[in-house]
Formats: C-alpha cells, structure tokens, sequence
C-alpha cells in the first residue's frame, strides 16, 4: 500500500488516524507540525500527505506551499483533516495545493476511501 506522512498537533489525533491507515495495510510516519513534516519529507518519500490546519510552528496551509515548491512533491497528493468548514479557509487550502479537504471528527471508511480515490 502507500507510506503516508500524517502531520497533527495532537498526539490523539495522530494516534486514530495512524491506527486506521495502518489498519488498512498503509506505513505510517507521523509529525506534530508543518515544520517537522517538512523536515520528515525532505528525507523521504512519501505517496500521500494528510495534514491539519491549525499548528503551531507552520500551519498545514503553509506546509502545503512548501511542499508543492519541491520538485518531488509537486504532484503527491495533500489531504487536510481539519476542524475548519468554512469555505474561505477551504479555498486558501485549494490556492496552496491541496488535493483535498475532510472535516474532522473523521469518518474511518471516508478516509480510507478518500485516500484510495486520490492514489489510483
């Protein structure tokens, strides 16, 4: 299956979200910030990004931006799972590069198939 990089700030969050995705024969990197993920990307390679928005240090909407100026990211898929709903924050999401947007609390199947529908 993909190696994706979940990226949250909070340590509950990351824990339900790597538990379905490796549930689901996924690997699984994790970071609690846009800046660590940032880092974990730029020593690896990963098929899929699913970031929040709202952290502390960078945000997912500027982890975004980051990634699709890397060359090798260009084209990977970003997913946000966030809080946020509203369409403003939705459209900054699209402008920086996102694939596309979930409302969390998530829903396990919607992901997992989110996921599918943007890897094939």
């Amino acid at each position: 299956m993909a190696t994706i990089l979940a990226v949250d700030d909070s340590a509950s969050m990351r824990q339900m979200v790597s538990f379905t995705l490796k549930a689901a024969n996924h690997d699984v990197v994790d970071a609690e910030d846009g800046l660590q993920a940032l880092e974990l990307a730029q020593m690896q390679s990963f098929d899929l990004v699913l970031t929040d928005v709202n952290m502390p240090v960078m945000d997912g909407l500027e982890l975004t931006k980051k990634l699709r100026e890397l060359e090798s990211y260009r084209f990977t898929p970003i997913l946000v799972l966030t809080t946020e709903s509203g369409t403003d924050k939705k459209e900054q999401g699209r402008v920086a590069g996102a694939t596309g947007w979930l409302v969390k609390p998530f829903n396990p199947e919607k992901l997992l198939a989110t996921i599918k529908k943007v890897l094939d």
